[in-house]
C-alpha cells in the first residue's frame, strides 16, 4: 500500500521540524509543495524529487500528490508550519471526500494517508514572547479569499465578545490591507487600547523581528505576508525582566500565590 505524508516544515528553522516529518521525508521519494517550503528544508530535500506548484494552485497540488502516492510512489505533501493549520491537510481529504462525485483517480481511496503534526507559526510567536496563549485562545485568518469577509467579521465580534487571546493568520497580502485595520477596530470594542500586541515576522529564520506593541498602536505598514498578529485579551499582562519584555496571560493562579 502506498503512503501520502502530509507533513510540515515549521514555522522556519529546521530545528523546529519534528522528528517524524524528518523521518516522513526520508521515506518520501516525491515532494509536493510551494517552493519556499521545500527551500526552508535544505539540505534534508537534496536527493528527493521536487515538484513546485505556485501560490494559487493549492488544488493542483493536493491532487498531483494524490496521484503520485496511488502510482505507488513514497511521496510527501509539504507545506510551513503544521499542515493542518491553514494549509494542505484539509484539501486532501476534501478531495477524498468529493473523488467519486467528480470523477477523480477511484485509486485515491487506496492510499495510506499519514498526517504529521508540525509547529505552527502560533507556537512560536508565543514562545518568543512568554506565555500569552496560556488560557483560551483562537485563530482567525483574515484572508476573504476563500471566506466571505461577513463570515470573518462575525468570528471577529465573537473572539472579542468571549475575550479570546486571537492570533491572526494571513493578516495581509499585496492586495489585501484593509482587513487588519477593520479587525483592529472590531477588537477596540471590546479590549482596552493598551492591549498587548505581538508582531511576529519569519519566525525563527536568520532575518526574524518580533515587535510588541499595543492594540491602539498596531498599524497595517508593520505587518507584511510573512508576520503573524497575536493579540492578548483583557488580562494578558506585559512585565519587564533584565532580560527583557515579556507577555503572559493568566489562567487563575493568582488567586492561590
Amino acid at each position: 500500500m502506498s503512503t501520502l505524508y502530509l507533513l510540515s516544515s515549521g514555522p522556519g528553522d529546521t530545528d523546529y521540524l519534528p522528528p517524524l516529518a524528518r523521518q516522513a521525508l526520508a521515506q518520501s521519494e516525491h515532494l509536493v509543495a510551494y517552493g519556499l517550503y521545500l527551500d526552508l528544508l535544505g539540505e534534508l530535500v537534496n536527493d528527493k524529487q521536487r515538484y513546485e506548484l505556485p501560490l494559487g494552485e493549492e488544488i493542483e497540488r493536493a491532487r498531483l500528490a494524490l496521484n503520485l502516492a496511488a502510482e505507488g510512489k513514497a511521496t510527501a505533501l509539504v507545506s510551513s508550519g503544521d499542515i493542518g493549520i491553514y494549509a494542505m491537510a484539509t484539501l486532501v481529504f476534501e478531495l477524498l471526500d468529493h473523488a467519486q462525485t467528480h470523477d477523480q483517480n477511484p485509486l485515491w481511496h487506496t492510499v495510506h494517508i499519514d498526517v504529521i503534526a508540525g509547529i505552527s507559526a502560533i507556537q512560536a510567536l508565543a514562545s518568543r514572547c512568554g506565555a500569552p496563549i496560556a488560557h483560551d485562545f483562537c485563530t482567525i485568518s483574515l484572508s476573504d479569499l476563500l471566506t466571505p469577509w461577513e463570515v470573518i467579521e462575525k468570528r471577529l465580534h465573537a473572539a472579542g465578545a468571549g475575550d479570546f487571546v486571537i492570533a491572526f493568520y494571513n493578516p495581509v497580502s499585496r492586495k489585501r490591507q484593509w482587513q487588519l485595520e477593520k479587525a483592529k477596530q472590531i477588537l477596540l470594542g471590546y479590549r482596552p487600547e493598551q492591549t498587548p500586541v505581538m508582531i511576529g515576522k519569519n519566525l525563527t529564520r536568520k532575518n526574524e523581528e518580533i515587535t510588541q506593541t499595543s492594540l491602539l498602536d498596531l498599524t497595517v505598514e508593520q505587518v507584511d505576508m510573512l508576520t503573524l498578529v497575536l493579540v492578548g485579551n483583557r488580562e494578558s499582562t506585559r512585565i519587564q525582566t533584565a532580560q527583557g519584555q515579556w507577555v503572559y496571560t493568566p489562567r487563575g493562579y493568582g488567586k492561590k500565590l
